[in-house]
């Protein structure tokens, strides 16, 4: 893969004020959530992650959940403060902070076409689009944009090594949906996965020595003859999904879980020895996802939010005090997705 290039012509975006964080009474059980706080308020606010200071967060929203795509915007970690950082157009996803935060890493579809892509054929069920995602990234206010994959393919969920050298990401480059590693230039892929399926959304531990990720492999001919036909159309089904742990370079993977249902947006704890995620195992045909924690070996399954909607998206703080998650609770409007922050309570 070659070294990155640059993207000229696409200024950054101006600055919008963010109105403040505003406290949030837990929902009764949830006792591992302390000083509840939401950030953002109205439209599609997800898959937030922390900048290493811990003081602000890099988050996709759509601001208005019928019109309009995602794009990367950045706020304080107080709610103040909100910014869009990438140029507005396509569709963006999977933002993160690098380079002691003066760098930002996503995915858009913008070079391969300006406008929002069209939403999947939902009469196949609920699939995902794996569409024409490249990877980019530009200094934290959004200048700088420049590309680091050129394939044509999905190159999507990625994330950064703690050190800051690594980048993982989900990929179909060779024809099947599978998890890469990379420098921070684009240099020196890898692929880490080699099992038919789809493996995509990982993290790395906080000593980078192991990765976490969500992983769907057919498990009968049908199942298999299914994926196959959806990936031809560049669409997955997420409807059976498991977390799955293994060493940094993808040696001795291992499934964490076996809930059925989908199990996603899997993040380590901060000292290393569990997984948050969010999941709908109770209810598979429900759109109604709580987080919980598991240990490694999969076992000590503790549910941690209990509202009756959606949480998802969970992500520790780095110093492991605070986690900042999506969800559709305290919703001005029906949809909404919102940011909230609280405590962590160990």
């Amino acid at each position: 893969m070659a070294p990155a290039a640059q993207t000229a012509g696409h200024a950054p975006a101006p600055v919008r004020t963010g109105q403040g964080a505003v406290p949030v009474a837990a929902e009764p059980g949830e006792t591992r959530l302390r000083n509840v706080r939401q950030l953002t308020y109205e439209g599609n606010n997800a898959e937030a992650y922390w900048a290493r200071s811990g003081e602000r967060l890099i988050f996709q929203r759509q601001v208005d959940v019928e019109h309009g795509c995602d794009q990367q915007y950045t706020i304080d970690a107080d709610g103040r403060d909100l910014r869009r950082v990438s140029n507005g157009l396509g569709r963006t996803t999977c933002g993160y902070f690098y380079d002691d935060d003066r760098r930002i890493l996503y995915s858009s579809t913008f070079e391969h076409s300006t406008a929002c892509p069209i939403p999947p054929d939902h009469s196949q069920g609920y699939v995902w689009p794996l569409g024409h995602l490249e990877i980019y990234t530009a200094n934290a206010d959004g200048s700088d944009l420049r590309r680091l994959t050129s394939n044509g393919a999905y190159n999507a969920e990625a994330t950064l090594s703690p050190d800051g050298r690594r980048i993982i990401f989900t990929s179909t480059m060779d024809g099947d949906i599978e998890l890469y590693t990379m420098n921070v230039d684009g240099t020196d892929l890898r692929r880490v996965t080699h099992r038919v399926g789809y493996d995509g959304g990982a993290f790395f531990s906080p000593d980078g020595r192991q990765i976490v990720w969500r992983a769907m492999y057919p498990a009968t001919a049908a199942d298999s003859g299914d994926y196959r036909r959806l990936l031809d159309q560049r669409l997955v089904r997420p409807s059976r999904l498991d977390l799955w742990v293994a060493d940094a370079d993808g040696q001795n993977a291992r499934q964490v879980t076996r809930l059925g249902g989908a199990s996603f947006a899997p993040f380590f704890t901060p000292d290393g020895r569990g997984i948050i995620f969010a999941s709908n195992f109770p209810n598979p045909r429900s759109r109604n996802f709580d987080l919980y924690l598991v240990r490694l070996d999969g076992t000590g399954l503790e549910q941690v939010t209990r509202h009756g909607d959606f949480d998802g998206f969970p992500v520790f703080s780095p110093d492991g005090r605070k986690l900042v998650w999506a969800s559709n609770r305290n919703a001005s409007n029906p949809g909404d997705t919102n940011l909230f922050v609280a405590d962590w309570v160990e």
